[in-house]
């Protein structure tokens, strides 16, 4: 599979498909250096939902090794008591995240302090207008914001194959509905396996367990000044 450059390739890796199994691999220094446990865990508990597609759901490798899995350890090496709530589905849409968000809110034994999200990139592989996945991502961050929930929104951009119109309206989102309500941003939730063949799986598309640390190690910075 052709790769059209840093946006095309963040849109590639939301196609949805089913559960594989892929080998273990070693995190690189980077990543280990934010797993390892060196901080005392102190603290009330930090309860997280993940709210996503596939990049959450952890497509082609164990459930320990998902994003929200290993985020969890990299917040814990922190010293953060953070417990999280996997709520990823391959090929969702942020239709469907709203769809199923208040029951996902009301399913969780307490209502979560922090809610990351993952949302949109398959808006964009179907093409959807891009009107459509602001106002949805708009009216889930207005529920999350009503509750006095914390958010980290996670980024993505348009493939240039779209046209700069699309990519025109669909990248703006993200930083403005962040900054709109007050949310922590990721600009690009899959800048850390960009360009790096070996982080990702051999369809070309979602990130192998190591190339999950990366994204882990780039990111968990983000998540835990959010936390506090």
């Amino acid at each position: 599979m052709k790769l059209y450059g840093l946006a095309a390739f963040s849109a590639l890796f939301l196609v949805s498909c089913s559960q594989n199994q892929s080998p273990q691999v070693q995190p690189t220094s980077a990543a280990r250096e934010q797993l390892t446990p060196e901080v005392p865990v102190m603290g009330k508990e930090l309860r997280v939902l993940a709210l996503g597609d596939s990049l959450f759901a952890g497509y082609g490798v164990k459930r320990e090794e998902s994003y929200p899995a290993r985020l969890e350890a990299a917040l814990r090496a922190r010293g953060i008591n953070a417990r999280m709530s996997n709520a990823g589905v391959s090929g969702d849409t942020s239709a469907g995240g709203l769809e199923r968000l208040e029951f996902t809110l009301s399913s969780q034994p307490q209502l979560p302090d922090m809610v990351i999200i993952s949302l949109g990139g398959n808006d964009m592989l179907r093409g959807l207008p891009p009107e459509q996945t602001r106002a949805n991502l708009d009216a889930i961050l207005t529920k999350l914001r009503a509750r006095g929930i914390k958010v980290v929104l996670m980024g993505m951009l348009s493939p240039p194959n779209l046209g700069g119109d699309y990519r025109a309206k669909f990248d703006p989102i993200y930083p403005e509905l962040a900054k709109k309500h007050g949310a922590a941003l990721v600009p690009f939730f899959l800048q850390a396996v960009i360009d790096k063949p070996d982080l990702v799986q051999a369809d070309h598309i979602h990130p192998t367990a190591r190339g999950i640390e990366e994204i882990v190690a780039a990111t968990a910075g983000e998540v835990a000044k959010a936390a506090e």
